[in-house]
């Protein structure tokens, strides 16, 4: 059996990366890859949790998380799709370019 010190460090290294992906690119797609690679490191904290506490609460908390992150990429997509239609480009550092 594993211990539960080793999923942690796992989690905490791919929300680590992932906070490193949305603060150091530019594209849009990238930045939301990152958020998804921190959601599922939370998920993977929350199944350790319910793992080794030996109940379901982490595991439920994993399917509301997932349903967050699927209702994200859907309305950021769509976010991205307009930037793209708009300016041929998807980097982040023309969003200011947004005033009304």
């Amino acid at each position: 059996m594993v211990p539960l010190n080793y999923y942690l460090v796992v989690s905490a290294i791919l929300f680590s990366v992932g906070v490193l992906g949305v603060l150091v690119r530019r594209n849009a797609i990238v930045i939301f890859m990152s958020i998804e690679l921190m959601l599922n490191a939370a998920n993977l904290s929350f199944v350790a949790f319910s793992r080794f506490m030996e109940n379901f609460d982490g595991q439920l908390f994993v399917f509301f998380v997932m349903v967050v992150a699927a209702a994200e990429v859907t309305v950021g997509l769509a976010i991205i799709v307009t930037l793209y239609r708009n300016w041929r480009s998807i980097f982040v550092d023309r969003i200011h370019l947004l005033k009304g």
